[in-house]
């Protein structure tokens, strides 16, 4: 099984930019297993349901919500175990808690994720 650990997120001012992390750990077997599945990045914010916002391909293909494209930018780093999350101008709409799975998601791998905040 993998543990997925996200971080970086924070409270920013509208227009501002964050870069969130995912880092995956757990056996070779299971790292492997994810490495070669899409993973996404997801949020909630409260009393929303949960969406999906981008997500990767291993070979780095991407795909990304209506609402965020051009401004969020995702990557990973296979040799790493880590995908990564790069937000632009920010708004107050992108406040949420972010989190990382893979897609579709896996219940057992939802971690604490990190909240974002945007706010003057």
């Amino acid at each position: 099984q993998v543990q997925l650990v996200e971080s970086g997120g924070g409270l920013v001012q509208p227009g501002g930019s964050l870069r969130l992390s995912c880092a995956a750990s757990g056996s070779a077997l299971s790292l492997a297993a994810f490495s070669t599945n899409d993973t996404g990045w997801y949020r909630q914010a409260p009393g929303q349901k949960g969406e999906l916002v981008a997500r990767i391909s291993r070979d780095g293909t991407t795909i990304y919500a209506e609402h965020v494209k051009g401004r969020f930018t995702i990557s990973r780093d296979n040799a790493k175990n880590t995908v990564y999350l790069q937000m632009n101008s920010l708004t107050p709409e992108d406040t949420a808690v972010y989190y990382c799975n893979e897609v579709p998601p896996r219940p057992q791998y939802w971690g604490q994720g990190t909240q974002v905040t945007v706010s003057s």
